[in-house]
């Protein structure tokens, strides 16, 4: 498994026409990785979807690959490429702006694009101080919210 340390990224970048078909082969389970995520948060802290509320789960997923995939980041690794993407939400609009979500997937090598797998959406609790509770949650991210490696 690759840490952070390990990884070299490129810069964040528009997305090229690869990684266009990548995130394209992942649609349907990204959009339902997003709605299963957002109803398991929602049994236990509501607060982590929030930006979304009011929203029905086919307004939340209303995004497609080439409108809403506004960047890209990937790294090599021995086992294939991370790849990072940044993706709009086009129904979240609110006091903070547009809402995005941040996705890994993962290209094992050899295979072309058959074996693209989805691997995960970020969430964060937010600890001002580490050992102390949350003080809040976040799954939608403002577009300043850097499009950084995470490990979840």
């Amino acid at each position: 498994m690759a840490s952070t340390e390990q990884l070299i990224f490129n810069e964040p970048h528009a997305p090229k026409e690869t990684a266009v078909e990548a995130f394209n082969i992942l649609l349907h389970n990204l959009k339902a990785e997003i709605v299963k995520s957002r109803h398991h948060w929602d049994k236990h802290e509501p607060r982590m979807w929030e930006r979304a509320q009011g929203l029905t789960d086919d307004e939340l997923v209303s995004f497609t690959i080439e409108k809403d995939l506004i960047e890209v980041r990937s790294a090599p690794t021995s086992y294939g490429t991370i790849i990072l993407g940044k993706l709009r939400l086009p129904k979240v609009n609110d006091a903070e702006g547009e809402g995005f979500v941040h996705v890994r997937i993962h290209d094992p090598p050899n295979r072309g694009a058959e074996d693209v797998r989805f691997h995960s959406l970020f969430t964060e609790e937010i600890r001002p101080v580490e050992e102390n509770p949350p003080t809040g949650f976040r799954a939608i991210q403002t577009r300043e919210r850097p499009l950084e490696f995470f490990n979840e």
